[in-house]
C-alpha cells in the first residue's frame, strides 16, 4: 500500500513525469529530498517502473485508434500474443474474461493503415475471430 502523499505523487508523474523535482516538491508541499527519496522508493518497490512519452499536437489529433476483441484459440494464445507483439501498431495487449480473450489497442496513421493493422490481426494463427471499435473521442486519459 501507499499514502495518500505518494498516490499524489504518482498523479503528478503521469500529468507530467518530466516535472522537476523542485516543480513536484513546491506543488506536494514538501522538500526536494523527500520527493527525491520517495521517487527512489517508488522505484524500487516496483510502483513506478518506467517513464514514457505521449505522444500530442497534431501528431496525435492526426492518429485512429481501435479497441479489438480478439477470440483465440486456446491451444495457441502463447504464439498468438508473441505475434500480436510484433505489430508496432498494437500500442497494449488485455488479456480479458467474457466471451473475448485478448483486447489490443491499436494505433494507426490512417484508417487505411488501422485496415491493414486489423486485418493482419484477423489472419494471424490461432485468431478465430474479431470485432473492432473504432475510438471516435478521447474523453480523458490518465
Amino acid at each position: 500500500m501507499i499514502g495518500k502523499q505518494d498516490q499524489k505523487l504518482l498523479m503528478l508523474l503521469r500529468q507530467n513525469a518530466r516535472a522537476s523535482i523542485t516543480e513536484l516538491a513546491r506543488t506536494l508541499h514538501v522538500s526536494r529530498s523527500t520527493v527525491q527519496n520517495r521517487i527512489a522508493r517508488l522505484e524500487a518497490n516496483g510502483v513506478i517502473r518506467g517513464y514514457s512519452v505521449q505522444l500530442g499536437g497534431e501528431f496525435s489529433a492526426n492518429q485512429v485508434e481501435a479497441h479489438v476483441s480478439i477470440k483465440v484459440l486456446q491451444k495457441l494464445t502463447a504464439r498468438t500474443n508473441a505475434a500480436l507483439e510484433e505489430i508496432t501498431q498494437v500500442s497494449q495487449l488485455f488479456s480479458v474474461s467474457g466471451e473475448y480473450d485478448l483486447i489490443a489497442i491499436v494505433q494507426a496513421q490512417s484508417l487505411e493503415e488501422l485496415s491493414a493493422v486489423l486485418d493482419d490481426i484477423g489472419n494471424l494463427e490461432g485468431v478465430e475471430r474479431t470485432n473492432s471499435a473504432v475510438v471516435l473521442e478521447t474523453r480523458f486519459r490518465r
